[in-house]
């Protein structure tokens, strides 16, 4: 029990699988609180571990874990009355959990990449997103599961699925976030106000045209949800329900917290969800899901989610208008508070709501996933040391991984431009990194000429946080002061969202 670790302990572990696959290892790192009246210090134990379910086929790369923390409850390391909020981020390479006490003090953290299943010669998202999910529940340290009060958590903007609304089962792949959908285009600029959010071929409301006119399948039965929305259904079992943030591309107008009568008018109307502030109580965590994952309270509730980068926003905690959150994942996703709402598909703007006021910005398919076709980890880090980030760099590049942009152009024909290439890896990576602030510099500038509140200061999450040279090179182009979040990862704003659920 946590209670019998003392101050001088020292613990080495090896954990084996039932089945154990020779060569493959995962390593974890876990914090261990010891406990003594009044106190609470911690310690790293390092941990090697095989992946032990079948079902996961790539494991955990890095997984740290805090537990215990108060000598009341010698079983749980806790006070019984200490209740815990999950939250889990649904990215693009792969998912991640944090969970974290009111005070918003993480006790537990954990990722999963998405394991690559197949189905008809392409990659079956769907069962990938379940078999993380699940993975990510297991992960969750046993003893702290029944501390859990509330669940949510943020998937990719306009990630979009077709299902049964009988089953919940997908009808056709998913749509991905990076998509584009330009045959459904016209119609749709032909029925929504112009220069709307949804007048852009990778909507989530182009998306299911480009579905409806195209698949000949019966839509009787047939129900639009965002990959957060399908993922939360498989937690609280009640199909339909989505939030404000995830469904802004399809339609919906959160400043009326209505779907607008254009939308309401069409034959595919009928598929749309529901739609519930986000962060809002939905129902309990399913029983069989309970039983799966031993140790989950019957009170446990699941919550609306929200998207990827509006999570990322809200674990940076930036409550003012003019703070930004630039979020340098595999793509480049931007947040500004404003006290205006703008919108405008020909650049690829929109507008989150964020209480009374609005979360301006867009998503540019530049980023991260870029540079790792480029470099390996370790070549980013061993060349970025080489940097000078005071210069700039003579390279012009647009750094995309394929064909097409979303914003601060939205132009799906677009093609990357990375070329010509230096002989140096130094110079290249440098040319790249500073072609992408280039183009951050450029987003924000955008959202000042239409008429969003000006950014004063920028947080930066996502794994670009990282790069300290590459937050220098930004920090000259854009003009501005620019530093890391306290909290970078967008599963601690899901985490969040399941916090403000329970209050």
């Amino acid at each position: 029990m946590l209670g019998s670790i003392n101050h001088s302990s020292t613990l080495s572990i090896l954990l084996y699988p039932l089945s154990p696959k020779p060569g493959i290892f995962f390593s974890l790192s876990i914090i261990v609180c010891t406990l003594s009246p009044g106190c609470c210090s911690s310690r790293k134990l390092n941990v090697r571990t095989h992946p032990w379910e079948k079902s996961v086929e790539k494991s955990v790369k890095l997984r740290t874990m805090v537990v215990g923390c108060k000598i009341e409850n010698q079983e749980m390391g806790f006070q019984a009355s200490e209740r815990l909020y999950l939250g889990m981020d649904f990215g693009t390479s792969g998912a991640r959990y944090a969970l974290i006490d009111k005070q918003g003090t993480i006790h537990a953290e954990g990722k999963r990449e998405y394991p690559n299943y197949m189905k008809e010669d392409s990659q079956d998202w769907a069962l990938s997103w379940k078999t993380t999910l699940f993975s990510l529940l297991e992960d969750v340290p046993v003893h702290l599961r029944p501390l859990v009060a509330s669940i949510s958590l943020d998937g990719t903007s306009a990630t979009t699925l077709i299902i049964d609304s009988k089953t919940g089962e997908p009808l056709a792949r998913p749509y991905l976030y990076n998509e584009s959908c330009p045959d459904a285009l016209p119609l749709v600029k032909s029925i929504a106000p112009i220069n709307h959010t949804v007048c852009s071929g990778s909507s989530t409301l182009c998306k299911l045209v480009s579905w409806w006119n195209n698949d000949d399948s019966d839509k009787k039965s047939t129900m639009l949800l965002h990959q957060a929305d399908w993922l939360l259904w498989l937690l609280h079992g009640q199909l339909g329900v989505s939030d404000y943030n995830n469904a802004l591309k399809v339609g919906y107008d959160p400043e009326a917290d209505s779907y607008p009568d254009w939308l309401l008018s069409q034959p595919y109307a009928q598929l749309l969800p529901t739609v519930k502030a986000p962060g809002t109580s939905i129902g309990h965590l399913k029983g069989d899901i309970r039983t799966q994952f031993a140790g989950f309270s019957e009170d446990c509730i699941v919550c609306t989610g929200t998207t990827d980068s509006i999570a990322a926003f809200l674990a940076a905690r930036a409550t003012k208008p003019g703070k930004a959150v630039t979020s340098l994942g595999s793509t480049l996703a931007i947040k500004l508070l404003s006290t205006t709402r703008i919108e405008d598909a020909r650049y690829g703007v929109y507008s989150h709501r964020l209480d009374d006021k609005w979360l301006v910005g867009g998503a540019s398919n530049t980023g991260g996933a870029v540079l790792k076709e480029n470099f390996s980890d370790e070549q980013l880090e061993k060349l970025s040391e080489h940097i000078n980030p005071m210069e700039a760099s003579p390279l012009d590049y647009y750094p995309l991984k394929s064909v097409g942009e979303r914003f601060p152009v939205a132009n799906p024909k677009m093609e990357p431009r990375l070329h010509p290439r230096p002989e140096s890896d130094v110079e290249y990576l440098h040319g790249i990194l500073e072609s992408i602030a280039r183009i951050e510099a450029k987003a924000y500038m955008l959202l000042k000429d239409l008429g969003a509140t000006q950014v004063d200061e920028v947080f930066t999450a996502g794994g670009g946080a990282k790069n300290d040279k590459w937050t220098k090179i930004r920090e000259r182009v854009l003009g501005l002061p620019v530093s890391r979040a306290t909290q970078t990862e967008a599963a601690y704003g899901a985490a969040l969202l399941a916090l403000k659920g329970c209050q």
